[in-house]
């Protein structure tokens, strides 16, 4: 099928080029000329692991192309999909649509025969009916199905979670959107990935509510971590207890220094927006959001408690500034808030990150970066392990100490034993457990 893909941000480049593989024919569109022109010489804007190699097999099998032109590829596309950003409007945390709005305007001057036009953004409800308005509005005499198509990547696993994916949303009610739907979709078929029809508001609401439950899971075992700090119980054993009733599930329930990226600070706020104006209050979501604001820069006063409460004068090693690992997205992330609230109490911070450091210049100017994670350690009086990059789950703690002005390791992510890091002599600080337990 001839496929339109506008955007290519991450969920655009992923889909696209995934869509590719299943054999499609993709056109991916983007007003950003130099995007497009890196993407011509094989330079992908973004850090994704195999993203490289699928964009460079499909565009060799030219079944996948990159193009600042949307006109032609809309023309003879059967599906076009909006893929463009949908970020916290200023001021009052609401969806900004406005690029949304744009692209439907500019793919109803250039349709030409029967089309469904899918929304793949993430979208408050209601945005699909005003996205078919605009449509019939700029081009009374096309032919259009506008559908919804929430899409549920996890960055760093995306490829994996597109091509084995746990259901696939899409939301509209007409017979001809949901057999194109149906044919782009059916390489998955055997997978045997669930293909879930919906109405179109129905989707809508479907993502926003996944990424605030998620959000809230994060957000309740962080608490419990608290708790479990001052009673003396291991937070880790506590979500295995609860994770293994199968009402509960095991994920997102790995305490830490709280929730960032992309989508679930975003998502939480516009979904509490979309409620107030309906006159609905979501208590739940409301707290999840203010907790885990409160949460991050709490990171900041736990090395300070690890060093005797002054930090001023001490130099800080930071290791990992990313959200997550495999990934070099640093929107919303932990780790700003904490190296701001380690600056504001008087430190000096030098941090390491395996590919997102480029990306956190932008955010975080007033810190030394070093070469790797021994470099970070050196000459700092603590370290503090902010992502759980695979680099840093079997770092030389001998070697580390040899550095270290004071050897303590405040680790946010739990990926050390208490009791290998005092045996190794150090001061070791977790999150959600009591010293020397495993």
């Amino acid at each position: 099928m001839r496929i339109a893909m506008i955007g290519t941000g991450y969920v655009g480049l992923v889909s696209g080029a995934c869509f590719a593989d299943f054999g499609h024919d993709v056109a991916c569109v983007d007003k950003d000329e130099r995007k497009i022109a890196a993407l011509h010489r094989g330079e992908i804007p973004i850090y994704e692991p195999g993203l490289d190699s699928l964009v460079e097999t499909n565009v060799k099998a030219k079944r996948l192309s990159f193009t600042t032109d949307l006109s032609g590829p809309v023309a003879e596309a059967e599906a076009v999909f909006i893929a463009v950003g949908t970020p916290s409007r200023r001021g009052d945390g609401h969806a900004d649509l406005s690029y949304v709005y744009a692209a439907a305007r500019e793919i109803a001057a250039s349709l030409s025969g029967f089309t469904v036009i899918v929304t793949k953004s993430t979208v408050p409800v209601g945005t699909g009916d005003e996205v078919e308005r605009i449509i019939r509005e700029t081009n009374p005499k096309a032919d259009v199905v506008v559908a919804s198509n929430p899409e549920f990547l996890r960055e760093g696993a995306a490829i994996r979670d597109f091509k084995f994916p746990d259901r696939i949303v899409v939301g509209t009610n007409d017979e001809r959107g949901r057999k194109v739907m149906s044919d782009i979709y059916r390489p998955l078929s055997l997978n045997q990935a669930p293909l879930m029809f919906t109405a179109r508001r129905t989707a809508e609401m479907i993502k926003y509510a996944a990424n605030a439950f998620l959000a809230t899971k994060i957000t309740f075992i962080n608490e419990i971590a608290d708790l479990a700090e001052k009673v003396g119980a291991n937070v880790q054993e506590v979500a295995r207890g609860i994770g293994l009733d199968n009402r509960i599930g095991t994920k997102f329930l790995h305490a830490g220094p709280g929730f960032g990226g992309s989508c679930f600070p975003k998502d939480t706020k516009a979904l509490i927006k979309i409620a107030q104006d309906y006159d609905v209050s979501l208590r739940i979501v409301e707290a999840v959001l203010a907790v885990n604001e409160n949460r991050k820069r709490a990171m900041a006063r736990k090395v300070s408690h690890a060093l005797g409460g002054a930090l001023r004068g001490k130099t800080i090693g930071v290791l990992g500034l990313t959200f997550k690992p495999d990934t070099d997205d640093m929107r919303d992330a932990p780790s700003i808030p904490l190296v701001t609230g380690l600056l504001d109490q008087g430190a000096k911070v030098r941090a390491y990150d395996p590919v997102g450091m480029e990306q956190a210049k932008h955010e975080l100017p007033a810190i030394d970066y070093c070469e790797d994670a021994y470099a970070c350690a050196k000459g700092a009086d603590a370290l503090v392990i902010v992502t759980e990059w695979v680099q840093f789950r079997a770092l030389d703690l001998d070697r580390l100490k040899e550095t270290m002005v004071q050897p303590v390791v405040v680790d946010l992510r739990n990926i050390y034993r208490p009791e290998d890091m005092e045996a190794a002599g150090f001061v070791y600080e977790s999150v959600g457990r009591p010293a020397g337990q495993v």
